[in-house]
């Protein structure tokens, strides 16, 4: 697959958007479990543009990276996590090339501006349409109103039929 910043890999990705509280995180806490009993192995990337810290403060990581250093790792039996500094943000496809080796499906949280097929989340409550087209990406939509779309209109409790479409539209290998 190849995506707008002309990278080119075979893990697909797919972008998790809607608005501000419409239920992106309720519904990748749903997809991702889903996905696993399936088989496939799910890695996630949320874009924050506000920022973040990973640890806590007076934790040995969080004092390494305080003291300056530009990569800092948490190593256990069981995971790894990573602070690094870098000069700018990262696209996806520059993430997924450096981290995300061994996973059969990339889902991200936000990132609606890149180039990569989305699943809209959206809430009737917000009184808002829609944010993104097909011509943007836009492959299905989640909601909890019926909608006529061009794309797949799928209930947001129904996470089995979007995963299942998921499957056949990225012809998700195990």
């Amino acid at each position: 697959m190849q995506y707008g910043d002309g990278v080119r890999f075979m893990t697909p990705v797919v972008s998790i958007v809607g608005k501000s509280g419409s239920g992106k995180t309720t519904l990748l806490e749903a997809l991702i479990p889903a996905l696993n009993r399936r088989g496939y192995r799910v890695g996630t990337i949320k874009h924050d543009v506000h920022g973040f810290e990973m640890d806590r403060e007076g934790k040995d990581s969080y004092r390494h990276k305080k003291a300056g250093s530009r990569v800092t790792v948490i190593s256990s039996p069981r995971q790894v996590g990573m602070v690094r500094d870098v000069d700018q943000e990262l696209t996806v496809g520059q993430l997924v090339r450096r981290y995300f080796e061994g996973v059969d499906v990339i889902l991200t949280e936000g990132y609606k501006q890149e180039d990569y097929p989305k699943v809209e989340v959206h809430r009737k409550i917000l009184e808002r349409g829609l944010i993104t087209r097909p011509e943007e990406g836009l492959v299905a939509v989640m909601s909890d109103e019926k909608m006529n779309l061009t794309v797949p209109c799928f209930s947001l409790e129904d996470v089995e039929s979007l995963c299942d479409f998921l499957v056949r539209k990225f012809h998700l290998n195990r």
